[in-house]
């Protein structure tokens, strides 16, 4: 009976496992998905790839919510009126197809950043400011008050943050772009997260616009560059030459052996 009982634990782990593997993976997303207040009403959603799932939200540290999805729904939307403080956090969303199932693994993590329009924005500053060439070096400083925080870099056009950097107890965070390009151009700014509050934001500080210009060629580039165009056409021109030549001499040994094909063939006449 003791065999037995072992493959029937083993059988019931391996189909268990099994079902587990075969569930795909929840996602979650956020609506509004970014410039989120305190106070706006904000909604989670995860979308569950199964039909009639009981679905669970997380958040840092542990289980939040949880809530049945009907049967002809492939979402389940966890809604938050007027958002407070204690709202800002990490999330995850996980969903089981019936009790009697394994759970799904939890899906990518959506981090909710409410803005905090108590905080004073940052102040920024471009150095060199405004026009460089393509090639330079460009130091963006952050600054506030008395709120030593974590700096986040934005530009203007992008969904994410560019960089982030603490503040090191101080007040200011500097960002360098190195190398800068044409497509580096554009409008920066910054914000920041409070000391002690990850997913509180300050809101987006004064603007600077960088733009960057294409450097004119270095002395004697054009020259260079038509001095190679050059060799390249006189060794395509060889190239060619050497080929029309091999092809000729191949022609002209075949029309050798021809004739003296034909010469031999006149003599072996002769003889009979």
């Amino acid at each position: 009976m003791a065999p037995l009982a072992v493959n029937l634990i083993l059988g019931w782990w391996l189909v268990a496992a099994n079902r587990a593997q075969q569930l795909p993976r929840p996602s979650l997303s956020l609506h509004p998905s970014q410039g989120v207040s305190l106070g706006d009403n904000i909604t989670l959603r995860c979308h569950v790839p199964r039909l009639a799932a009981w679905v669970w939200l997380y958040r840092e540290g542990g289980w939040f919510y949880s809530k049945g999805k009907g049967k002809e729904q492939d979402v389940a939307e966890f809604s938050f009126v007027s958002t407070k403080r204690e709202h800002a956090d990490r999330y995850w969303c996980q969903y089981r197809v019936s009790w009697s199932e394994e759970a799904s693994e939890k899906s990518d993590p959506v981090e909710l950043v409410l803005t905090d329009l108590r905080y004073p924005p940052s102040s920024i500053s471009l150095h060199p400011e405004q026009h460089v060439g393509t090639g330079t070096n460009v130091t963006i400083s952050c600054w506030n008050k008395d709120y030593g925080a974590t700096f986040l870099l934005h530009k203007d056009g992008s969904s994410d943050p560019l960089q982030r950097q603490d503040s090191s107890g101080g007040d200011t965070a500097t960002f360098t772009l190195f190398g800068v390009t044409p497509a580096d151009s554009g409008t920066y700014r910054c914000s920041y997260h409070p000391k002690n509050y990850s997913f509180l934001s300050a809101p987006l500080g004064d603007s600077m616009t960088l733009e960057v210009t294409p450097s004119p060629a270095p002395p004697g580039a054009e020259l260079v560059s038509r001095g190679n165009l050059v060799v390249a056409v006189v060794r395509g021109c060889a190239a060619v030459l050497i080929f029309a030549l091999g092809v000729f001499f191949v022609i002209d040994a075949r029309s050798l052996w021809i004739r003296r094909d034909e010469s031999l063939g006149g003599k072996g006449i002769e003889w009979h």
